[in-house]
C-alpha cells in the first residue's frame, strides 16, 4: 500500500506556515509514504519561486505540481527544467519548460504524477482528456499508481474527466478553486475523485486575497493590486491509500483544519 498527503493549493506566506505548522503532526499520525502538493501560488499567492519551493521540500513535501499561474513568477525559468520533484501542467502547448510528468520515488516505493489544466473559463492549454490518454500512457510504462492534479475550474469538467480515467490512474485531485469540495470517492473501477482538495492559507480572506481589496474590485472594478489575506489559517488536502498491486485507490479522506 502507498499512503499519500496531497495538500491543496498553498496560498502565500500564510500557507506555507499552515503547512510547517501542521504537516508534521499528520505525517507522525498518517505515516504517509509522500506529500504532493500544489505549489502554484505559494509565493505571494501568486506563482513560486526557487527559496519557496525549497523552504516546502525542506519542510515535508516530496513533489509539486502547479497549474495556471505557474509562469506568474519569472524566476520559475531558472530551476523548472532541472528540477525533478516538479511539474507543469502536461497540456501547455509543446515549447515551454518544464516536465510533463514525473515519478517521485521514496524506500522502496513509486508514484507517478501528473498535472492537467481544464478548459472551462481557461486559456493557454490543449484538451485535458486527450493529454491525459497521452501522459498516463508514459506514465504506465514506469509505475503502477499514480496521480493527476486536475487545475480547473468547473466542477463538472473536474467529475467528466474523473469518471473518463476511472480506472486509468489512481485518483483525481481537483485543485485551483480553493475551496474544498465535499464530493470525494472512489469511483467504479477504482480512481479516487475529488472535485477540488482546497487551500492551504488564510481562512479569512477571499479565497485567500484579503477580503477589502476583492470587495473594491466588485464594487468599483479598480485594477488594485492583489494581496495575502491575514487572520487565520486552513490546511486544507486529501489523504489517499493506494494498492500497489493493482493501482486503485481503496480510501480518501478529507483533511480540514483551521488554525
Amino acid at each position: 500500500m502507498i499512503k499519500v498527503i496531497f495538500v491543496g493549493d498553498i496560498y502565500g506566506n500564510p500557507g506555507r506556515k499552515a503547512f510547517q505548522a501542521v504537516y508534521p503532526r499528520l505525517a507522525n499520525e498518517l505515516k504517509p509514504d509522500f506529500c504532493i502538493a500544489n505549489v502554484e501560488n505559494a509565493a505571494g499567492g501568486r506563482g513560486v519561486s526557487w527559496p519557496v519551493l525549497n523552504e516546502l521540500f525542506n519542510a515535508g513535501v516530496d513533489f509539486a505540481t502547479t497549474g495556471n499561474h505557474v509562469w506568474a513568477n519569472n524566476s520559475i525559468f531558472n530551476f523548472v527544467e532541472d528540477e525533478k520533484r516538479i511539474v507543469i501542467p502536461a497540456n501547455l502547448y509543446y515549447g515551454v519548460p518544464g516536465r510533463r510528468f514525473g515519478v517521485v520515488e521514496k524506500n522502496g516505493k513509486k508514484l507517478g504524477i501528473i498535472n492537467i489544466l481544464g478548459n472551462v473559463y481557461m486559456q493557454g492549454s490543449s484538451c485535458p482528456f486527450r493529454a491525459a490518454d497521452e501522459m498516463l500512457e508514459e506514465v504506465k510504462r514506469e509505475v503502477k499508481c499514480s496521480i493527476i492534479d486536475f487545475h480547473a475550474e468547473a466542477t463538472s469538467e473536474k467529475a467528466a474527466f474523473g469518471w473518463y480515467v476511472d480506472g486509468k490512474t489512481s485518483a483525481v485531485i481537483g485543485t485551483h478553486t480553493h475551496v474544498q469540495t465535499a464530493d470525494e470517492r472512489i469511483l467504479p473501477c477504482g480512481t479516487a475523485l475529488i472535485s477540488d482538495a482546497g487551500m492551504t492559507g488564510p481562512a479569512d480572506g477571499v479565497i485567500g486575497t484579503d477580503k477589502d481589496i476583492v470587495i473594491k474590485r466588485f464594487l468599483y472594478n479598480y485594477p488594485i493590486r492583489m494581496e495575502c489575506a491575514h487572520g487565520r489559517t486552513q490546511f486544507n488536502g486529501v489523504y489517499l491509500e493506494l494498492d500497489e498491486d493493482t493501482g486503485k485507490c481503496t480510501k480518501i479522506q478529507r483533511i480540514n483544519e483551521l488554525l
